[in-house]
């Protein structure tokens, strides 16, 4: 006999939800075939045997949260073999549901009710605690420790008697999160503003788990939001010239494989940007005082599927012409849209878009996707009047709305207005792209 073990999943992924298991018992298993479906943290993965036997024993079942090493199966490898067979890399992943939404940091009320039930794995700490010394600090700085997933107890108090204040407790979780410890210490749980109320009490409601995918985005962006300090810059291009040369080409770009829609034209240009703006190609590290400038240029770009948002990554845009990038950045949406997309294809960007045009809406405030420190959101555009100065006369112009979040401690205003015009200024005079 031989057992199947999980395999390495991927950088940083260490277990991963069961959501089906492919084979079962007496099934005839060949080297590579699927055996389990799984949910990471990144993506929904389908994991490959390395063994090929008779599986006599499923030692998991859905639902089960498995990790790296488990064994999954036992075999009756094929030849009598019993020694188990080194497991391999998961063959592909398919798309998960990982809608990018904004999650408002919770933030302290001033009237102080009751101590809440525990919420948090820093409330569970100090409940169980009952016999040391209550930390100096009122209910209000209390419930703003557990919502920030803090013991109250490490918090140093600058106040009277060593009186906790909020802004003590900001001060210590900021510490906690440059100095790369998370958003509290030992915290896994999300923030949240109080216990919610039993909604039964109102209607049916169905109650789903908070987990892989979804739980790494919500923990991502909600430490995104309480740590980078946003800007976001809104402006208008417009559009009209640019769609008259994109119509014009898109009929050769199509015979290549490739869409010239304005997500490939807004990669070609942001990719010129940051080669002029490099603090927007950078990433910040608090915990050793430095600044990290990336020499390379990776575009990510938002991708919406039937399983949510994905964000595929165009390597080397600076390199590349558009007509390269349009072909790339169809073939990465077919594979994220099919659940083809790897791992490996959703890493190492530097700087993301988000185009929600095709859904509609207008500006927009996009959370910026750390370690990244800035992301360009576009919505729909469309025809409005516009005043000539020179002609002083109103026309139809097709205007393009824009929004782009940074990270104020890595990028000054000044600079998020002059990376935004050099873009509008790009979208209104195509020509421009050829020069960069």
């Amino acid at each position: 006999m031989a057992d199947f073990t999980l395999p390495e999943l991927g950088e940083n992924v260490a277990a991963g939800d069961v959501l089906r298991i492919l084979v079962k018992p007496g099934d005839v298993l060949a080297k590579d075939q699927p055996v389990l479906e799984l949910e990471t943290d990144k993506a929904t993965i389908e994991v490959p045997s390395s063994i090929a036997g008779t599986v006599k024993d499923v030692r998991i079942k859905v639902g089960d949260k498995v990790k790296v090493g488990q064994v999954i199966l036992s075999v009756e490898a094929a030849g009598g073999n019993a020694a188990a067979a080194p497991a391999s890399a998961p063959a592909k992943t398919e798309a998960p549901a990982a809608k990018i939404a904004a999650v408002a940091a919770a933030a302290p009320v001033a009237v102080e009710r009751p101590a809440p039930a525990v919420t948090s794995h820093a409330a569970a700490v100090e409940a169980s605690q009952p016999d040391g010394p209550m930390a100096p600090a009122s209910p209000s700085v209390r419930r703003l420790a557990r919502e920030l997933g803090i013991d109250i107890a490490q918090v140093a108090g600058s106040g009277e008697d060593g009186r906790i204040s909020i802004d003590d407790v900001k001060a210590h979780t900021k510490r906690i999160v440059t100095s790369g410890g998370g958003a509290a210490s030992g915290a896994t749980a999300l923030p949240h503003a109080e216990p919610l109320p039993d909604f039964t009490r109102w209607g049916a409601v169905d109650r789903q788990e908070l987990r892989g995918i979804r739980r790494k985005t919500a923990e991502h962006l909600t430490a995104a939001w309480l740590t980078i300090p946003h800007v976001t810059q809104h402006d208008y291009a417009d559009l009209t010239s640019l769609e008259s040369v994109r119509k014009k080409y898109q009929k050769q770009v199509a015979a290549a494989g490739g869409a010239l829609t304005v997500t490939a034209v807004a990669v070609k240009i942001v990719a010129a940007a940051l080669k002029v703006f490099p603090q927007f190609n950078a990433s910040i590290d608090l915990a050793n005082n430095a600044i990290i400038y990336k020499k390379y240029v990776n575009i990510g770009v938002a991708v919406d599927t039937d399983r949510g948002l994905l964000v595929p990554v165009i390597r080397d845009a600076d390199t590349k012409n558009l007509t390269q990038i349009s072909v790339e950045l169809m073939q990465l949406s077919e594979k994220a849209r099919t659940k083809k997309i790897t791992l490996e294809e959703m890493q190492g960007g530097c700087f993301s878009i988000s185009n929600l045009g095709g859904l509609g809406g207008g500006l927009f405030t996009p959370i910026v996707n750390a370690p990244e420190v800035a992301i360009l959101g576009i919505a729909r555009g469309k025809f409005q009047p516009v005043y000539d100065t020179e002609t002083k006369e109103f026309s139809a112009r097709q205007l393009l709305p824009l929004s782009l979040s940074y990270d104020h401690r890595v990028i000054d205003g000044a600079d998020g207005v002059r990376f935004l015009r050099w873009v509008v200024e790009a979208f209104e005079q195509p020509f421009a792209m050829s020069l960069y």
